[in-house]
């Protein structure tokens, strides 16, 4: 129990949320890419400053450990570690489409039916006609581990014959087509990766000392990031 800076940085959206005891006090996000490095450290100051927490009461930090953009992900695991350097504190790991799904959970369940049957499907833009992905049934017990998946026309319609799936983040907006007219298909691409998402795993993990080594800890990048290769005609 205790105050959690939970920092999301893996996607386009840069969020920033401070809980104490698992309840949200303060909270500053904002969609835009390529932000983060520009905005994150005002808004640990404004949550903290709207909330009357100073730096050294917190308890713990928690970060969004991807998979997602490798730049967001760098920006905000090292201002993670960074403030758990110095205030020697732990630092928590929280898996990002975990958070998305247990966000969508709380955004949507009133609208929707046979919730026994429902799958959340949170999906992050990777590249083209791919996202990052994974599969959750209503108790957000993990039934498909995290995949980089090209999605075509084929890809989920076995699974809608027999769930019903719930679309959200923002790797889900340019598969819509593909499925909307499927009535066991619901997509949410309004519902993106936040640090809301992040805060009740963020205390069940501070309160079992679920913590992560602060030398040795990365990111989940899922992919290798290659940077600055020239590209040669009639390659792709």
């Amino acid at each position: 129990m205790g105050y959690i800076l939970s920092i999301e940085t893996t996607t386009s959206v840069c969020s920033v949320a401070l809980a104490h005891n698992g309840l949200l006090l303060s909270l500053r996000e904002v969609n835009s890419k390529n932000s983060h490095a520009e905005v994150l450290n005002g808004f640990i100051v404004d949550v903290l400053a709207e909330s009357n927490v100073r730096l050294q009461d917190l308890n713990a930090i928690a970060v969004s450990e991807g998979p997602g953009s490798y730049t967001g992900l760098r920006i905000g695991v090292s201002t993670a570690k960074g403030l758990c350097y110095s205030l020697d504190i732990p630092l928590i790991a929280v898996r990002t489409l975990y958070s998305l799904a247990q966000h969508t959970k709380s955004m949507v369940m009133s609208h929707l039916n046979e919730k026994e049957n429902i799958l959340f499907c949170p999906m992050i833009d990777a590249r083209r006609m791919e996202a990052y992905t994974a599969h959750f049934n209503f108790h957000l017990d993990e039934i498909r581990k995290v995949e980089s998946e090209v999605i075509d026309q084929n890809t989920y319609h076995a699974l809608l014959n027999a769930h019903s799936i719930v679309f959200s983040g923002d790797g889900c907006e340019k598969f819509k087509a593909l499925y909307e007219k499927n009535p066991n298909a619901h997509f949410f691409p309004e519902i993106l990766a936040s640090a809301i998402g992040m805060i009740a795993l963020a205390e069940e993990k501070l309160n079992t000392e679920d913590f992560v080594d602060l030398a040795y800890f990365e990111p989940f990048y899922f992919k290798s990031f290659l940077a600055g290769l020239p590209k040669v005609k009639g390659l792709r």
